[in-house]
């Protein structure tokens, strides 16, 4: 405990204050407990809501955390046994993050540099008597060697996976969020498909030349003869009105027409809020490969490699090949309408076909956003991380420039994302050979709601009759009580089952095939069966 003059450099939790310790307890257990009771309402709040992608989504990160729970767990209890681990100094002086003639924090908390390592060894040696954290690196360094990795350089580690994690969750709940509120103009585009305006311009008896039409106008032009200049006119295309009016519509008719039969009444805005409700669950989580990424590019930070530089121009290199793509796609379309049919009769109609895709494969497209969100939400939480652990002027922060350029690239990327990549992948993915699982969600919701409210008329209905009845039955049987007290006392005899005032109203079997129909009760119509039962 003592180093030097005695300064007290760290207790033990022998030497600690119990009210210390539970306080310290009450606060971080307090606070976990919060945590998960705020997850548990936010899940309850999508059931009642029947946001079944969204529960999903915190399914989702509820893994998440508990992947990060494990991590966690796990440096903490082998960190001591990782720190043991030694290997030559020759080895561990190379592929270092920082110079080793610069004597920064950096450095000295990750024990990299090699003037001031006697220093800090024997720094470490002075709090060794109680300290148990520096007993790895004096039994490493009596063997004349270094230690893997330090118990603090693993505490600082576990601090990064957590950021990391955390960012990950902030930038894809951002990017939807964001996206979204682009998207909110469709909702106006939805309803005028209900106009009378609308469909007196899309009658289904007009006639017209396919590149007069104003979507065809908007895609075909002299520039788009070749695969090159298509490609050039839809990259500086997507900056300017990236999704216009006149192709929501467009790729709502081909979409209602090529699943929907003639069912124009069909909400596709509402579709697309689905569809990107299921897509979020998706690019909300981190899976396997990712982390395996992580420990690639933590692999290649080496001093004067500068891979974190040209790692940040990857996501921005993505978001701009994609949006293209998904221009280029509808740009196909128009020219595959316009060569199909020269002249189209009502609204034009384009044709979904997953070969506008690359490998035929729609979701390949939200594979490569949800890399592109994770490799940009690692460059956001590794500056984040450098700068509040080793500060501002650290050996990752040695050149300005380079930081600037980074941060600059990272906005970029989320507002690129945000409002043009995510709009365009929402509405042009809907363009496949198959429908996504939102709609059948929907058509199955719709026929489950009319069943519900037919039983529930039904249902209503024969209340209403069997009331009724119930009301009739009541007055027949007091009628009937009174006629047959009244029959009793004049026949001197008990009713049997072929008594008419028994069953009024009902058909009565006489003799063979002769029947006769009664619509009350009169007791003084007696059969001769009848006579002829009681005589006997």
């Amino acid at each position: 405990m003592a180093a030097g003059g005695g300064a007290t450099t760290s207790r033990s939790l022998q030497v600690t204050p119990t009210w210390a310790v539970a306080t310290v307890c009450f606060i971080f257990i307090s606070f976990s407990i919060l945590i998960e009771h705020l997850i548990h309402l936010l899940g309850n709040w999508l059931k009642r809501k029947r946001k079944t992608a969204l529960f999903e989504a915190v399914e989702g990160l509820k893994t998440v955390l508990i992947v990060l729970g494990f991590m966690s767990l796990i440096l903490t209890v082998s960190q001591r046994w990782i720190s043991k681990i030694c290997i030559p100094n020759k080895i561990a002086n190379t592929m270092l993050p920082c110079r080793q003639t610069t004597e920064t924090k950096t450095t000295k908390a990750l024990a990299y540099h090699e003037h001031v390592w006697i220093d800090s060894l024997q720094g470490r040696r002075l709090a060794a008597s109680d300290d148990d954290t520096s007993g790895s690196s004096d039994y490493c360094a009596s063997k004349g060697m270094t230690s893997l990795i330090s118990q603090e350089g693993l505490n600082q580690l576990s601090i990064f996976l957590f950021v990391l994690a955390v960012m990950q969750i902030v930038y894809c709940v951002l990017t939807m969020a964001l996206g979204r509120a682009k998207m909110k103009r469709w909702k106006t585009w939805e309803r005028e498909t209900e106009t009378v305006e609308y469909l007196a311009a899309n009658d289904p008896d007009r006639f017209r030349y396919a590149r007069q039409t104003t979507f065809a106008r908007r895609h075909i032009s002299s520039f788009t003869s070749t695969s090159l200049h298509l490609w050039i006119k839809c990259f500086f295309n997507q900056f300017f009105n990236s999704v216009a009016k006149v192709d929501y519509l467009t790729l709502r008719h081909g979409f209602i027409s090529a699943h929907l039969s003639t069912n124009s009444s069909f909400n596709f805005q509402k579709y697309i809020h689905r569809s990107l409700e299921d897509d979020f669950k998706v690019i909300v989580g981190i899976s396997p490969f990712m982390w395996f990424l992580v420990v690639i590019l933590m692999l290649l930070d080496v001093q004067g490699w500068n891979v974190y530089l040209w790692v940040s121009f990857i996501p921005l290199t993505i978001v701009l090949v994609l949006g293209t793509k998904l221009q280029v796609i509808v740009a196909r379309m128009a020219l595959q309408l316009k060569d199909d049919h020269n002249v189209i009769k009502g609204a034009p109609l384009v044709h979904p076909n997953d070969n506008f895709f690359w490998f035929k494969n729609p979701e390949f497209v939200l594979t490569l956003l949800h890399y592109t969100l994770f490799v940009n939400a690692f460059e956001i939480a590794f500056l984040v991380w450098v700068t509040l652990l080793y500060g501002i002027h650290s050996c990752y922060h040695e050149r300005l420039d380079i930081i600037i350029i980074r941060a600059v690239l990272a906005v970029t990327v989320q507002v690129l994302c945000s409002y043009i990549t995510l709009p365009l992948y929402a509405l042009v993915t809907q363009m496949g050979s198959h429908f996504k699982k939102a709609l059948l969600e929907e058509q199955t919701a719709n026929a489950i709601k009319r069943w519900h409210d037919g039983v529930k008329h039904k249902s209503k209905k024969q209340q209403d009759m069997s009331q009724s009845g119930h009301d009739m039955s009541s007055t027949n049987f007091s009628s009937n009580r009174t006629l047959g007290s009244l029959d009793l006392s004049y026949h001197h005899r008990t009713p049997i089952l072929s008594d008419p005032a028994s069953f009024p109203g009902k058909t009565e079997i006489i003799e063979g095939d002769q029947e006769i129909s009664q619509e009350g009760p009169d007791p003084a119509i007696v059969t001769s069966n009848e006579i002829q039962i009681d005589r006997n």
